[in-house]
């Protein structure tokens, strides 16, 4: 195990070295389900969420930056919360969005070597020591996800939600991925793939390609409304009598059109 540099928690590096004694597999399986129940517990009233993912390398004064800011003030003035991975560049971009407008804004960091630390913008910081548990959790509790330019890690995020969305594990997410030039060398391997036959056409049609703020907005306004109103039906509310209690926003303001600036 490798400790962290500022916090008391270890990355497991025998985890994924084969097989090890029963007791340590126990041991994992155990904490394994506390994480999973530690970020249920946070997490059951946040939503609906629309997920951001995109690099943690881009800087304020990036046009990619100021373009996930731009598109998370428009998403989180309807009414939804914006959920991110917690850390810097794109992700932070989107919360900070978020909090200009008074929407709740989430993120679920990671421990990492190198640490990643919780960007100043969150009403709720949940920390996770797998990623496996993080990335399920960024997709359990979101209805739509915005895919910006990214590294390796991003590329991962998009892969697996076709995948989960492809196979039926899940469905009606749709993915909206930004930047036609920065995705154009994807975009290609996905056509081969197409051509062929390892991906058919028609199982990519919950994937949306756009260039501009403006563009994103015109397709999130006709998908996102359906989607809050069925979010609406669900009566499950935070109940006392089970420690819960709801996410607050930073700032409160009144919902509107996606469209409004």
């Amino acid at each position: 195990m490798e400790r962290t540099s500022k916090t008391d928690r270890y990355i497991d590096l025998s985890f994924l070295a084969g097989p090890r004694s029963r007791w340590k597999e126990f041991k994992s399986a155990v904490s394994i389900a506390r994480e999973f129940i530690y970020g249920f517990r946070r997490l059951h009233f946040v939503g609906p969420c629309v997920t951001f993912f995109g690099s943690a390398r881009f800087k304020e004064d990036h046009p990619y930056y100021e373009a996930a800011r731009d598109l998370a003030r428009r998403v989180g003035r309807v009414g939804f919360t914006i959920m991110t991975g917690g850390g810097p560049g794109i992700m932070e971009a989107a919360n900070r969005g978020a909090r200009d407008v008074g929407a709740r804004s989430v993120g679920c960091n990671i421990v990492l070597p190198h640490e990643q630390y919780a960007n100043p913008y969150l009403d709720e910081s949940l920390l996770f020591d797998r990623f496996f548990v993080r990335k399920v959790l960024l997709v359990k509790y979101s209805i739509c996800f915005v895919v910006m330019p990214g590294g390796a890690g991003t590329v991962d995020e998009l892969f697996e939600t076709i995948t989960l969305i492809q196979t039926g594990k899940v469905k009606d997410f749709p993915i909206l991925l930004y930047g036609r030039d920065y995705w154009a060398p994807t975009l290609a391997q996905i056509d081969r793939m197409v051509r062929e036959g390892t991906i058919g056409q028609e199982e990519l049609k919950f994937v949306t390609v756009v260039d501009s703020v403006d563009e994103a907005t015109s397709f999130l306004q006709e998908k996102l409304v359906d989607m809050w109103q069925r979010s609406q039906r669900r009566k499950d509310r935070p109940s006392w009598w089970f420690l819960e209690r709801s996410v607050k926003p930073t700032l409160s303001t009144k919902a509107g059109s996606v469209t409004d600036r």
